[in-house]
């Protein structure tokens, strides 16, 4: 099994973040020896929509790309639309793709892709309802439990966790 020893990964949320697909892929990247750091656009702490409470580690604004190995980007519709709405969010994204670095997407996560521009000639899957966006961002998209595409891991909801966080984290370890 693949291993995520030395490797920091970045997740951005905000109030309203899906609980599962926040918690299941960051204990799964944990497991095999992550360090998690936890980004969002306010300090303290944020609460999922199920009202898990994370503590955050970083701002938006104090978050740096080049700090870290692979981006996280959990679901939640109150979540990814109001972290798309934050300039620092959308440059920091930009910068991990600019860089390279692989990225896990599940579910509404994917809106800040196309606010960052990153998705022309990207494939990738997402909740249903986020279909459209990211076709006319550029990108195909595709029906599936799992697409990886070029570091680029993305899932549809949280039945899919089980393949996301596999996925994820044997794009994350090369």
């Amino acid at each position: 099994m693949a291993h995520l020893i030395g490797k920091t990964i970045a997740v951005i949320a905000t109030n309203g973040f899906e609980d599962s697909e926040l918690a299941s892929p960051v204990e799964a990247a944990k497991e095999v020896g992550a360090e998690v750091k936890i980004i969002s656009t306010e300090t303290g702490t944020i609460r999922g929509k199920n009202d898990t409470e994370e503590s955050v580690d970083l701002t938006t604004a104090e978050a740096n790309p080049a700090d870290f190995d692979a981006l996280l980007l959990p679901g939640g519709t109150a979540n990814a639309d109001r972290i798309r709405m934050d300039d620092a969010a959308v440059d920091f994204v930009r910068g991990i793709f600019a860089a390279g670095k692989p990225t896990a997407v599940i579910c509404h996560g994917g809106w800040i892709l196309t606010d960052a521009d990153v998705l022309q000639g990207r494939t990738l899957t997402s909740y249903r309802s986020l279909k459209t966006d990211l076709t006319n961002a550029g990108a195909t998209w595709v029906d599936e439990e799992v697409h990886v595409d070029n570091g680029l891991v993305s899932s549809r909801t949280p039945a899919d966790l089980e393949a996301f966080n596999a996925a994820l984290i044997e794009e994350f370890a090369k």
